[in-house]
């Protein structure tokens, strides 16, 4: 569980150092931006919730990660 934790907090800071990328060089085109911080905010979703439901579920006490 904490391997598959650690990755999608990877892959939350890629996602947002993708975003501050586009928001610096990208002047013309801001969807790539909109894309890059869509994905961010949807994986930072589903890691919260799939620690709650981990949690609800027994997989994982609090002391565990």
């Amino acid at each position: 569980m904490r391997i598959i934790v650690l990755l999608v907090l990877a892959a939350i800071i890629v996602s947002l150092g993708s975003g501050l990328y586009y928001l610096t060089r990208d002047q013309m085109d801001s969807r790539r931006l909109l894309r890059a911080l869509t994905w961010r905010i949807s994986l930072s979703v589903l890691l919260f919730g799939g620690l709650v439901l981990a949690g609800f579920m027994g997989w994982i006490t609090p002391g565990e990660l």
